[in-house]
């Protein structure tokens, strides 16, 4: 990697949470997805320099192997993240997707830290792409095991992310 512009986040995140993170996103200005990877973050921050990172998100499946199959069709820009001692955002739900709601744990301790994401879109279909045509970077996500949480990734240069 030798720049900001170099590399993106991808994730999975479950469609409900998209679709309803959304209009959190339009509202408030960023949505909250939660993730135990404190430590990717940490590095995403010092990496990024204040820069917002494109965020490529697929929707995941609950209770099915990620596959290289999955198709990136959202995209965010990541703009920084709150560590959790507790589990929870700092703001409650003002920020978390109102679907989260219904999965206790969700909002109350399974979290480590809450990334957060502005300008949640879903990509129109000549711009979305199977995981597999995503390279990774060092330290990235390994292509014989598909992501099941969000990782470090090379922008693809097909992608057209406005800045």
């Amino acid at each position: 990697m030798t720049g900001i512009s170099d590399f993106s986040i991808l994730a999975p995140v479950p469609l409900e949470h998209l679709q309803s993170g959304r209009t959190i996103a339009s509202a408030t200005g960023f949505v909250a997805f939660g993730s135990r990877k404190w430590e990717l973050f940490r590095k995403v921050d010092e990496l990024r320099g204040g820069a917002r990172v494109p965020v490529l998100i697929y929707p995941s499946h609950e209770d099915v192997a990620a596959k290289l199959s999955f198709v990136v069709s959202w995209l965010g820009w990541y703009v920084g993240c709150e560590e959790s001692g507790n589990g929870k955002h700092s703001k409650a739900m003002s920020h978390r997707p109102p679907t989260t709601g219904q999965y206790t744990a969700d909002n109350q301790g399974h979290w480590a830290v809450f990334w957060h994401v502005c300008d949640l879109q879903e990509l129109p279909a000549g711009q979305r792409m199977p995981i597999s045509a995503i390279q990774s970077v060092k330290g990235g996500w390994r292509k014989t095991a598909p992501p099941r949480g969000p990782e470090l990734v090379a922008t693809p240069s097909t992608l057209e992310v406005p800045l």
